[in-house]
């Protein structure tokens, strides 16, 4: 019998609010538990792969090394996009499994890690592209009708009152 922490993860809030990408990574976690494995807490964030700053995937890893619990993801890229990010994990004692690739090791894990990096770097250039295709036919981007006059006034009053001058800039440097 194993103990799991579970750590699942979708990229942005459309994702959560349907809620179909967390289901899918759920009943793939549950799959992936063998008779009398148990995952003991969960996990859920909404956040992009690319940060590795995650208050919930923190909090996953720190409970499983208090605890002494492998971490248990669905998929490696939802763990993270990082190749160091992923090697820096894996060497500090924590164990964790991916569902999809449980008999991973280093290398494999490896292997996967360059993939899902890439992915995302592609992923990357791929929106920026497009977003300079649409602005070079000159779509404004952003959302000004969802700016109200109060937002803007607002706005206004922060921008001016955190100006900062290039002697108080010096002075903290």
């Amino acid at each position: 019998m194993k103990q799991y922490i579970a750590y699942y993860r979708v990229s942005t809030k459309k994702q959560g609010a349907s809620g179909l990408g967390l289901e899918a990574q759920k009943f793939t976690a549950s799959n992936f538990l063998k008779e009398g494995d148990r995952i003991v807490k969960e996990f859920i964030e909404i956040e992009s792969g690319k940060s590795n700053q995650r208050v919930q995937l923190d909090e996953a890893i720190k409970y499983a090394r208090n605890n002494k619990l492998t971490l248990l993801v669905a998929k490696l890229d939802r763990l993270s996009r990082n190749v160091s990010f992923i090697f820096t994990l894996r060497d500090s004692g924590v164990d964790f499994v991916c569902a999809d690739i449980p008999d991973a090791n280093t290398l494999t894990i490896g292997i996967f890690a360059t993939i899902a990096q890439h992915e995302r770097e592609i992923i990357s250039r791929r929106t920026k592209d497009a977003l300079k295709a649409k602005k070079a036919k000159g779509y404004k981007l952003g959302s000004p009708q969802n700016l109200t006059d109060y937002s803007r006034n607002q706005a206004h009053r922060v921008k001016t009152e955190n100006v900062i001058t290039d002697e108080q800039w010096k002075t903290a440097l």
